[in-house]
């Protein structure tokens, strides 16, 4: 039997804004896969940092249907160019 081995790690509690459609999509992930949106964030970072694509064909395949229910239209050239909508009063 092979042993596996599992990091211990210190997780913190933080506040990010982030894009409401591509949280909306994140979260189905999150749900599809069966695992909290934090672990999926964790996995996407981790992969991202080692320069590997975080999801296989199949996964992307589901995405791409996830973000045309929630309109998702955003491409990676769009990021570090958004502009925020000013709130509603």
């Amino acid at each position: 039997m092979t042993e596996t081995h599992s990091p211990v790690v210190e997780r913190v509690q933080t506040g990010i804004r982030i894009e409401k459609r591509i949280l909306k999509v994140l979260k189905a992930m999150a749900e599809y896969h069966d695992i909290s949106l934090g672990d999926l964030i964790e996995g996407i970072v981790l992969h991202a940092f080692e320069g590997k694509t975080p999801f296989g064909p199949d996964a992307i395949q589901k995405i791409e249907q996830i973000k045309a229910i929630y309109g998702l239209d955003l491409k990676a050239s769009d990021s570090h160019k958004l502009v925020e909508q000013p709130a509603k009063e």
